[in-house]
């Protein structure tokens, strides 16, 4: 109890006093900005995975000068009465590393984001912090990875730095690196690109890209570890890709694209396909792949910290088989400069599905639909809905399991802003491999931008 108290008066002291000595005023011309929320949410107790639910009160200065930007994200969660013996109670995996975490793993992620210019704009960027939807190339490799997956019980620091030669004044060339948690560097990696014909000055061949792809995994347990699984070792997964932009206009756009990647276990998968827009609001995406057995597409997605064990699993246990014909198909719609979109993608083989059970998942179609819509376009409302299927087919029909929960993923965030404060509701249900179950996190809590 002593400690807890003394956690909750250090922070109450240090808020206003960094504030002050910092000089950081509630003034927009200084680039500052503040946060103070207040709400709820439901973590898990740790005691046979019983939930509970804690309330959250929360200060989130954000700082901005030029390109350079810093926000921070300092939390306390507690009870208040939680019994007859005890009415405050703090949530000390906040303040004090558990069992298995270090006090960089804990302080770190208190630090929402640092950032230097912007990814796709500038030729330098660097983005310290969560990681939402990091894509390398093509996504081959690596597709809307995001180290989010644990929120709002754990939040992780990563990184991600872009350099294009032309910061340089050599356009031919550029890297980007990727690491999904700087206290721990256990999924790094990372694309170096070449733009041969830069200095040709002919639209399509000056923008076309020649790019080597290198992710490793050096812990695939490190979140869970399957009763029987094999010894654990790194794991890289290696990719080439050629993309060229046949077609630049806001009419109507058209990049095409040749992959191909090599993963643990030696098998191989090769892609190819188009992308772009159509009368300047549609997306679509279509493609053609050969995938041999036991090769696992996107391998790094935005799901990897979840299923990262199992697709280890897969990697030591199964042996590359006969190589297989697939297919992708994406189609979505992006109204009122980007406030308004959705998008549906689906791939999987060309053959039927298994008659027998199996734990691949290129052998089976999967899904994945996002549906957001940003504030302004119906008063005070903003929401993001999406969700996300593996293995379709494998449980029963095609149709009734795309829409059973088993190896789905659900998320759902919906704010409602009234004057400077926004309450938001966000809700996620993670299908967990390891437990068969889902795991639920949700939190609801209102914040005032001041």
């Amino acid at each position: 109890m002593k400690k807890a108290i003394t956690i909750l008066i250090a922070i109450l002291f240090a808020l206003p006093l960094f504030a002050q000595d910092a000089g950081l005023l509630p003034d927009s011309s200084s680039g500052f900005q503040a946060g103070i929320n207040l709400g709820s949410d439901v973590l898990p107790t740790g005691t046979g995975g019983a939930l509970e639910s804690w309330t959250h009160l929360g200060f989130t200065p954000d700082f901005a000068i030029g390109k350079f930007g810093i926000g921070l994200d300092l939390n306390i969660r507690f009870q208040l009465y939680s019994s007859s013996t005890q009415p405050f109670r703090i949530y000390e995996g906040d303040w004090i590393p558990p069992a298995g975490k270090t006090v960089f793993d804990l302080y770190l992620p208190k630090i929402l984001y640092v950032r230097y210019g912007l990814r796709g704009i500038d030729p330098l960027y660097v983005k310290l912090g969560s990681i939402k939807d990091f894509t390398l190339g093509n996504g081959f490799v690596v597709g809307d990875y995001s180290n989010m997956r644990f929120l709002p019980e754990t939040r992780m620091f990563g990184a991600q730095l872009g350099i294009d030669g032309s910061l340089f004044g050599f356009p031919y060339a550029g890297v980007e690196l990727l690491t999904g948690n700087l206290a721990r560097f256990d999924v790094m990696g990372g694309r170096f690109y070449l733009r041969p014909l830069a200095g040709t000055g002919i639209p399509i061949l000056k923008a076309m890209q020649l790019g080597v792809t290198g992710v490793v995994d050096i812990d695939p347990y490190l979140y869970n570890m399957p009763d029987g699984a094999p010894a654990g070792s790194p794991v890289m997964v290696l990719g080439g890709d050629v993309t060229a932009p046949l077609i630049s206009g806001s009419i109507f756009s058209l990049t095409a694209h040749v992959d191909g990647a090599y993963e643990p276990n030696t098998s191989m998968g090769f892609s190819t396909g188009v992308g772009g827009r159509l009368i300047g609001v549609f997306t679509y995406d279509a493609g053609l792949r050969l995938l041999q057995k036991g090769f696992i597409p996107t391998y790094f997605d935005e799901n990897y910290d979840i299923y990262r064990a199992n697709r280890y699993i897969v990697m030591k246990t199964v042996a590359p088989g006969d190589f297989v014909p697939g297919w992708l198909a994406g189609l979505g719609t992006s109204l009122f400069k980007d406030k308004l979109f959705f998008k549906v993608t689906l791939d999987g083989p060309f053959s039927p599905i298994p008659a027998t059970s199996t734990d691949l998942q290129a052998d089976y179609p999967h899904g994945k639909a996002v549906l957001g819509l940003g504030e302004g376009v119906i008063p005070n409302i903003s929401f993001r809905a999406s969700y996300e299927k593996y293995f379709i087919g494998r449980k029963t029909t095609f149709m009734a399991d795309l829409v059973d929960p088993t190896d789905a993923m659900v998320g759902l965030a919906v704010s409602y802003r009234i004057g400077a404060a926004v309450l938001t509701l966000q809700y996620d249900a993670v299908w967990n491999p390891t437990t068969s179950a889902f795991d639920i996190h949700s939190s609801l809590f209102t914040s005032v931008k001041f």
